[in-house]
């Protein structure tokens, strides 16, 4: 049969670490308000239960064993968890939600997004963050299939979609104008005037994953017959244009720098130059009224300088936004 640990409590613990404190049996029974054969017969049947030895006896001392130096130092942290869940529970009774996930597209940049996040954490708000990057159809779905509670730089508003969820709300986000380029090397960057598309078929081109879960995927300005090379992410595409792997649209924000230290090349092309239009989607719970944490980040997204932000921030190790 296996040992019991139902004597291993709170309670328990705060005895243990009573004595521990006041060096003897005795003591501990007088701040604990207890007989002190109470407390040794306490103190045993935790030690029957561990079968461990906690207190050395030899010496009128009660001095802790090994064995009872880490249960007293994990059941300090116990401790601490306890009362840490304790709180968390009560602030989630106000409204709090215990999680928030959110769905970024990775055409978003991300020093905005973690500012907004360390801004959040100085609530001390007991909602933890979730942070996961989709792409393309993939960024609205996970909020439509149930996978996140908010995206941010979705390319389809939410409200328009036929397999758009109940409880979904969207809002626009935003421009945000994209820049073909290609790597110094790559011999698209050595040719004058637009690019003709039966000029970019003779070259590979690099292309974000979209990271649908369900149906088939979105694919953006490709020429058919062309050779590609798909990546997951935006980051991903940009370092790929950079080791002069294919050519490829980039938001004109994330390209920007590379473009004016000649990192790569920005190229005209005959095809017009792509400008997305950015939205945000939200889950509304059942009884119609959003958690805290999903009001703050919605509040934060109302904000001009916090859209723009996000959507042009690539270069800024730090950028300014709305407190």
């Amino acid at each position: 049969m296996p040992p019991t640990r139902n004597p291993l409590t709170p309670e328990a613990l705060t005895m243990l670490q009573a004595v521990a404190d006041h060096g003897s049996l005795a003591g501990a029974a007088r701040a604990l308000g207890l007989v002190p054969s109470a407390l040794s017969y306490r103190v045993r049947q935790l030690e029957e239960a561990l079968d461990v030895l906690l207190f050395d006896r030899s010496t009128r001392q009660a001095r802790l064993t090994e064995a009872g130096t880490e249960l007293l130092r994990e059941g300090a942290r116990l401790l601490a968890e306890i009362d840490a869940v304790a709180n968390r529970v009560r602030r989630v009774a106000t409204g709090w939600e215990p999680q928030l996930t959110i769905a970024l597209d990775t055409v978003i940049a991300p020093t905005p997004v973690m500012e907004l996040a360390a801004t959040f954490y100085e609530l001390a708000a007991p909602t933890r963050l979730k942070l996961l990057d989709e792409s393309l159809l993939g960024t609205v779905q996970a909020v439509t299939q149930g996978h996140a509670d908010l995206a941010i730089g979705t390319v389809a508003d939410a409200a328009s979609l036929s397999y758009a969820a109940p409880g979904v709300h969207s809002r626009w986000l935003g421009e945000l104008r994209f820049v073909y380029c290609v790597a110094p090397q790559h011999p698209l960057a050595r040719l004058a005037g637009p690019l003709t598309d039966a000029r970019l078929r003779q070259h590979r081109a690099v292309a974000t994953a979209d990271s649908s879960r369900s149906g088939q995927g979105m694919t953006v300005n490709l020429v058919s017959g062309q050779d590609v090379l798909t990546v997951p992410s935006t980051s991903a595409k940009l370092l790929a244009l950079l080791h002069g792997l294919g050519g490829g649209f980039l938001p004109e924000p994330m390209a920007r720098l590379h473009i004016a230290a000649g990192h790569l090349v920005a190229c005209e092309t005959v095809r017009s130059v792509p400008l997305a239009q950015l939205h945000c989607a939200w889950r509304v719970a059942a009884h119609g009224q959003s958690g805290r944490a999903m009001q703050w980040w919605l509040a934060r997204l109302d904000s001009d300088t916090t859209r723009r932000a996000l959507l042009q921030g690539h270069e800024a190790r730090r950028s300014t936004l709305d407190a």
